[in-house]
């Protein structure tokens, strides 16, 4: 990718990324205008708004005249524009050199919106607030916005050329049921109990933790009265997770060069544990193998506890998500939750995820939120004022709960305007019915709209001088030594069981002929696949060049089954060159009882791309399929194999068939 930016309907520029060679292009094209007209080269922001400004403007003109707009756009020299508009931003993703193409930028415009949710919250639904969000006013906080949504994007970017679970949308965790199941029982007693209990906490409760090992799961704790965490939003924390702490290459390096030694069994991978650790509660399975480091590794490690045992107040500063919130009683698609992400060793992370103290006012703002926004979309259809009721039923109950929850928010300045714009509201709604002023009824209900979110923002992005309101350092330090003293023993194999998670050599004696594979149960949004680890010396699949060859094989695969997808197609096999490619979509109930095909929908060229991180297609896809069986419960299903091309083709769907038996049973091992 080239560049990607969003910019309002005013054609001004609230974001944007470009790389280094396409920056330097469009400075050295602007220059040269500049020279033509004898003027003053403005700021490289300014020349982006100008160089785009005649795109945009068409696009955007073509919106609000024919209610239509173009896509996409081929130049002259070959340059891929992808156009996408959200409300009154307009997204475009540009590419130069032909690696990537439609599918792929309209999927990273989709993520940067998903990332701007998870970031921003509610206060997206109003434009002019997430503008001055995106774009502020100062330059330095400006620069930081930006910096945190570029880094984010191009981690992104990475991550999904390099991890299959990024390249599938899809979680996947460390299979180690032992060590899994005493985490979670750790996570529980020794961390989410520790911490509630805590006269440090700032009145905040830790709802969800998890350990990762790179972008892999080790262990995810909820406490009993969170809510159930989607596995998009798992996906984009474990996104910005890595974000903040990368992946250490100079330690995988000395890791690769250990593997090398080390035979590729699966029984090698069981350290022996401590006297210390096995106190800690029942013992985990051990092999008579324990791994043996260099001394750089070692070294490496010491070093990073020393690092860390140095907690500085900066570090322990939490991020703010906004996360889907599905409780008893309420639900809120963007609950702001406070994100506590600490780096046990380089590679592995401890999450904690903390419920805010003043989330019930999200859940309320939400409902409000919601039932303006209905009102909003039947006032734009053209109804007029005197059918209040029939436009929304509900609306008694609308003003009861409206004129609660401003009595109990209180009098700012702020609140004074959201109590100034519904008294405006409940004038034109209640008054005696007055036909041809059903406009003036739209324009009071998006000004309260507008409060509403004026007022989320006032709660839960704009930090107060002074507020500590979060997890002490000395309380998030405690935290961190208590679990590096229970993984110490596991750290190094953790590391390496992470680059061999799964391997070929298990499945190669029952499925002669497969060269690889990647299974994904996209009910809870997880995945098995072996480990493709190209960028060592020597691999199962081979040194080097075959290793990559695979592996692009894979990803060609991935994106052919998901344009087929998109197409309504469940099943795809062909042959491509030596191999021979299949993917399978197909739906069971709990019992693992396939149930019947159906036909799937068709989705255009610009709807959101098919993925987790998108639009949550397999959410939507579960939904519309248990339309006609409301009494079950449906699970979906992919696969994605690659077979040598000399077997015959019954032969592979046989094992096909039989792959997803085997898979089935480990994939049962809870992991939330």
């Amino acid at each position: 990718m080239k560049c990607l930016l969003i910019a309002s309907e005013s054609a001004q520029v609230l974001f944007y990324w470009t790389d280094q060679e396409f920056e330097a292009s469009l400075k050295q094209r602007f220059d040269n205008l500049v020279e033509q007209h004898r003027e003053t080269s403005p700021a490289f922001e300014d020349s982006i708004n100008t160089l785009f400004a005649p795109l945009l403007i068409s696009c955007i003109t073509l919106n609000e005249k024919i209610s239509d707009t173009y896509t996409s756009v081929v130049s002259e020299n070959n340059y891929l524009f992808i156009v996408h508009q959200f409300g009154e931003c307009t997204y475009v993703a540009v590419n130069g050199d032909g690696s990537e193409n439609e599918d792929d930028l309209r999927r990273k415009i989709f993520v940067l919106k998903k990332i701007i949710d998870v970031c921003f919250g509610l206060v997206t639904l109003d434009t002019n607030i997430l503008k001055k969000k995106l774009r502020p006013q100062d330059t330095e906080q400006r620069c930081k916005v930006w910096k945190m949504l570029q880094n984010l994007l191009m981690t992104y970017s990475h991550l999904r050329e390099e991890d299959q679970s990024f390249l599938v949308e899809a979680v996947e965790r460390l299979i180690h049921p032992q060590l899994c199941e005493q985490c979670i029982e750790f996570l529980d007693r020794q961390v989410v109990q520790q911490i509630n209990s805590s006269m440090e906490r700032a009145n905040e409760e830790v709802v969800h933790t998890f350990i990762l090992v790179h972008t892999k799961l080790l262990a995810f704790f909820s406490s009993r009265n969170a809510s159930s965490l989607r596995p998009s939003d798992l996906l984009a924390l474990i996104l910005i997770a890595q974000d903040m702490y990368p992946s250490d290459s100079n330690l995988e390096s000395v890791i690769v060069k250990d593997l090398e030694n080390t035979a590729v069994t699966e029984e090698v991978y069981s350290p022996k544990l401590s006297p210390s650790a096995q106190g800690a509660g029942e013992s985990l399975e051990s092999g008579s193998y324990t791994s043996q480091f260099t001394d750089s590794v070692v070294q490496v490690a010491e070093d990073s506890l020393q690092v860390f045992e140095s907690f500085s107040s900066e570090s322990s500063n939490p991020k703010r998500v906004f996360l889907d919130a599905n409780l008893k009683d309420h639900y809120c698609p963007m609950m702001p939750h406070n994100m506590y992400c600490m780096s046990l060793w380089p590679g592995i992370s401890l999450v904690l995820l903390t419920k805010v103290p003043s989330s019930h006012v999200a859940v309320s703002l939400y409902q409000l939120l919601d039932a303006f926004t209905v009102l909003e979309a039947k006032l734009s259809d053209g109804q007029e004022l005197g059918h209040t009721s029939r436009i929304y039923p509900n609306m008694p109950d609308l003003r009861q709960r409206m004129d609660k929850f401003i009595k109990a928010v209180g009098v700012s300045k702020r609140q004074v305007k959201l109590q100034s714009a519904w008294v405006d509201f409940k004038n034109k709604a209640f008054s005696k019915p007055d036909i041809g002023k059903s406009q003036e009824l739209l324009q009071a209900c998006r000004n309260v709209k507008s409060q509403l979110c004026l007022v989320y923002q006032q709660y839960f992005l704009m930090k107060a001088a002074g507020d500590s309101q979060h997890l002490s350092v000395n309380l998030q330090t405690k935290t961190l030594k208590i679990v590096q003293e229970k993984l110490i023993d596991w750290k190094d194999f953790l590391l390496v069981k992470s680059k061999r998670n799964t391997t070929m050599i298990s499945y190669l004696r029952d499925f002669p002929g497969l060269v690889h594979f990647i299974y994904v149960d996209r009910t809870v949004g997880q995945m098995i696949a072996p480990s493709l680890n190209v960028s060592e010396k020597s691999t199962e699949l081979g040194k080097g060049p075959l290793a990559s060859f695979i592996k692009s094989k894979v990803w060609s695969l991935v994106g052919m089954g998901r344009r087929y997808l998109q197409k309504g197609y469940a099943t795809l096999t062909f042959r491509d060159g030596d191999y021979y490619c299949c993917y399978f979509l197909w739906f069971e109930n709990e019992s693992g009882y396939k149930l019947p095909v159906i036909e799937l929908p068709v989705l255009s060229d610009d709807s959101a791309p098919i993925g987790m991180l998108t639009g949550d297609y397999y959410r939507k896809l579960l939904r519309y399929y248990g339309k006609n069986h409301s009494l079950e419960v449906i699970k979906c299903f992919e696969l994605f194999t690659i077979h040598l091309g000399v077997m015959p083709t019954e032969f592979v769907i046989q094992q096909c068939s039989d792959l997803v038996r085997k898979l089935w049973e480990p994939s049962r091992i809870p992991l939330l």
